[in-house]
């Protein structure tokens, strides 16, 4: 990569499919995101299921690994983090909507659980992707990049987009 990486991470609360993980490291790198805290029973390198779908993406984006997704949460909350859970909430605010002071962290969660209640409560904010269809949400790591691109937008000053097609 050759410019700099933007102060914006992702927390991988207890994802069950290597594949997903690894679609998550290469959106990762595409985005240019600092790095990913896989916590939990999160899948970590080296695996070969989860390099498959990465493509070399889990050399590029800096990870770390954390038994506990609350002590993950803990940690970068003192560390200064923002820190946003992805989740299907009433009280969420839209996705693209300025959601904090970098350096901030977007948590995804478990396929069928999604981001466990105790880290829910951990985080500063929850965020929501609008869903207009007959399903209540996204796979994981689809909505892991829709948040990355919506947060790096921001990053870069630029505005989502607010106009429909014609």
């Amino acid at each position: 990569m050759n410019e700099p990486r933007c102060p914006i991470y992702g927390l991988l609360d207890n994802i069950r499919s290597a594949h997903n993980v690894g679609s998550m490291f290469r959106t990762a790198d595409a985005v240019g995101m600092s790095g990913l805290f896989l916590c939990g029973i999160t899948a970590t390198p080296p695996r070969a299921d989860l390099e498959k779908t990465a493509l070399g993406a889990q050399r590029s984006v800096p990870w770390d690994y954390w038994p506990s997704t609350e002590d993950a949460v803990r940690s970068l909350r003192e560390r200064g983090f923002t820190l946003v859970a992805l989740e299907c909430d009433a009280d969420a605010v839209p996705y693209n909507e300025p959601l904090g002071e970098h350096p901030i962290c977007f948590v995804v969660g478990n396929e069928v659980d999604g981001v466990s209640p105790a880290v829910q409560a951990l985080c500063h904010r929850t965020a929501m992707i609008p869903m207009h269809g007959a399903k209540e949400s996204l796979n994981v790591a689809v909505s892991f990049g829709v948040m990355a691109y919506a947060m790096r937008a921001g990053w870069d000053g630029r505005a989502a987009p607010s106009r429909r097609w014609e």
